[in-house]
């Protein structure tokens, strides 16, 4: 049975812990979990937190899962890339070229995989697939200033009364600037063009009641592909955010259901 360890214990972190110690289907056993206040483990038995993730070689971990911050993946990706197979949620964290191309070799010298989940990202195989054959790809994200995080941005959720563009430009640019918000934007990117020309739009409304990703992409044979989603939000995340995080997580353990699609 694979194992998986967990970094970051808040809502999505504890969900998954959750699903994989009660749900049999899941078919997966726990080898640790972290957490940068380690009083908020008190339901995880002892033996499985990890109080350093110095310590993580000696958990036997198939797979470590970060669910906290893109800052673990800056400073400890390529250490966990040397024990296991990683799988960043904060996908933010890997728009610094040197440092994913730090991570790939990582993984490739020791046989391990980096894994990027297809989150919030509806069509992410065809994106995917044709990725040599895109000419512009526009990703726009339409949400309530509430399901913002505008820490680094230098705005106030306050300040947004109407219908706000709060940028509009290049992926690599977004991503220093709302590094929780716009994970799925970045595995875009990645999917598609880059992060250089692969264009984002975030729009801040104070009439939405959900959130909106939307994606259109044009390839250079007249090819055309768009998608539009619409989600109720729970902070700065899609209600879909741990079913779909769990999908990936059995896929990428080769967790497959009787009946699939690959």
């Amino acid at each position: 049975m694979k194992r998986i360890g967990l970094i970051g214990f808040g809502f999505i972190g504890a969900a998954l812990y959750r699903a994989v110690a009660t749900e049999a289907r899941v078919g997966l056993e726990i080898a640790f979990v972290w957490n940068r206040s380690p009083e908020r483990l008190s339901e995880i038995p002892r033996a499985l937190r990890l109080s350093d993730l110095a310590d993580l070689k000696s958990r036997d971990a198939d797979l470590v899962i970060e669910c906290a911050h893109p800052a673990i993946t800056i400073e400890h990706g390529i250490s966990i890339l040397a024990h296991a197979d990683y799988m960043p949620l904060s996908v933010t964290g890997l728009a610094d070229d040197r440092l994913r191309a730090a991570l790939v070799a990582t993984a490739a010298a020791n046989g391990h995989r980096l894994l990027l989940p297809r989150g919030a990202l509806v069509g992410t195989d065809a994106l995917f697939q044709w990725r040599h054959m895109w000419r512009d790809v526009t990703i726009t994200f339409r949400k309530h200033p509430r399901n913002l995080d505008f820490a680094r941005s230098g705005q106030r959720e306050g300040e947004i009364d109407r219908e706000t563009v709060l940028y509009d430009g290049p992926v690599r640019g977004i991503a220093a600037l709302y590094p929780r918000n716009v994970n799925t934007m970045v595995t875009c990117a990645l999917a598609t063009i880059g992060l250089d020309r692969c264009r984002a739009r975030l729009v801040a409304d104070p009439r939405l009641d959900h959130a909106v990703a939307e994606v259109e992409a044009f390839g250079q044979d007249g090819s055309y592909l768009s998608t539009v989603k619409r989600q109720p939000a729970v902070g700065v995340s899609g209600t879909e955010m741990i079913q779909s995080t769990l999908r990936s997580v059995m896929k990428a353990t080769s967790r497959l259901d009787s009946m699939d699609f690959v």
